[in-house]
């Protein structure tokens, strides 16, 4: 226990926050994590929404969100829209789609997606 106390207090926040969101994002039924997704596949993915810009793509309004899952980050882009009730900074997502991009910058295309109940914590 107190090996636990000293770890948590040289930790920075950053840390504890990864530390967090993945092993929220590993309880999730059906999940890959992202370090271990592959571009070109099917994946599941749940995470929380680090980045929210809205911007057009080749004339058509687009959300684009950074995920992380405490892995990695992926970014999942819907077309045809400028907002999505419930997609907000800090809110906890499962999305499903094909991966596309490089292993580094990976992106999923008008998602599948489901919004987690939120820890009030």
């Amino acid at each position: 226990m107190v090996k636990r106390f000293f770890k948590r207090l040289v930790q920075d926040e950053s840390e504890r926050r990864s530390e967090t969101i993945r092993i929220w994002a590993s309880s999730v039924p059906g999940t890959t994590p992202i370090v271990n997704a592959t571009p070109r596949s099917v994946a599941r993915i749940a995470g929380v929404v680090e980045g929210l810009r809205v911007r057009p793509r080749e004339g058509v309004p687009a959300i684009e969100a950074v995920i992380g899952d405490g892995t990695g980050q992926v970014t999942a882009v819907w077309l045809g829209r400028r907002q999505i009730s419930g997609l907000t900074l800090g809110a906890r997502i499962v999305v499903e789609g094909r991966l596309s991009g490089d292993p580094l910058r990976m992106h999923l295309m008008n998602p599948v997606t489901e919004f987690a109940p939120q820890d009030n914590r």
